[in-house]
């Protein structure tokens, strides 16, 4: 193993992996946090940090997962880093009062970044994808979406990935999973059908769209807003 090699322990997006956290690239080579005073050696391939660890991040191998989301944050853009967070909220593991006062006492590189994170970050979100969708709706200041929301119309109760409630507008995050049989098709279309009932559009961006042509999202988003609520759209 390459961080016995080092005689120091996994971090950053290698420790993200062993904590089931969401990645949009895998790392090439291991991170490994070597003791600060320990000078370069030959060894494995890998992306060396120096800094202190604790005594349990040493008897694990791996960084906690508080510190491996902050490490993250360091060094990931602002939505890949989001849905690290998100996820490690989501788990349970962590609490989202525990990240803020973690970002208290961060230094180093990255602390703008750690900061906006640890402040946007929500423990609903259901997906990695969906965190990215939020996280360009946020950097782009298309405000008023919120993970998870509940939509309730007489009997009818669906969940959508973001929801503005005042707009009215839904966002669903599609992954590449596919229906498993007929009757599943028929179920996700009468969802949307019932949401349209109820009021709401429904627009649908999957990865291609969110990491692939971020700007298109973001302006069929604004656009769909104005609709809604009889703002003209400026930004053209």
């Amino acid at each position: 193993m390459t961080a016995v090699a080092y005689d120091g322990v996994l971090s950053h997006l290698s420790a993200a992996q062993v904590w089931n956290l969401p990645l949009l690239v895998a790392p090439s080579k291991p991170h490994i946090i070597v003791p600060v005073k320990r000078k370069p050696r030959r060894g494995p391939p890998a992306v060396l940090h120096w800094a202190e660890v604790t005594a349990d991040e040493r008897r694990t191998g791996t960084t906690s997962l508080l510190r491996t989301v902050i490490d993250c944050a360091r060094l990931l853009p602002f939505g890949e880093a989001l849905a690290v967070a998100d996820a490690a909220l989501a788990s349970g593991l962590i609490a989202p009062d525990e990240l803020l006062r973690a970002t208290v006492a961060a230094r180093g590189p990255g602390c703008p970044n750690i900061r906006r994170v640890a402040a946007c970050a929500d423990g609903r979100a259901g997906s990695f994808l969906e965190s990215m969708l939020r996280a360009l709706l946020i950097t782009h200041g298309v405000d008023g979406f919120e993970p998870q929301v509940m939509v309730r119309s007489g009997p009818f109760r669906v969940r959508v990935d973001l929801g503005n409630r005042g707009a009215q507008v839904a966002l669903e995050a599609e992954g590449y999973e596919f229906h498993g049989s007929p009757n599943d098709f028929a179920a996700d279309c009468g969802r949307y059908n019932e949401l349209v009932r109820a009021g709401w559009v429904v627009l649908r961006f999957t990865y291609q769209h969110v990491i692939g042509d971020p700007a298109w999202v973001v302006d069929t988003t604004r656009r769909t807003l104005a609709q809604r609520i009889g703002v003209p759209n400026d930004r053209r």
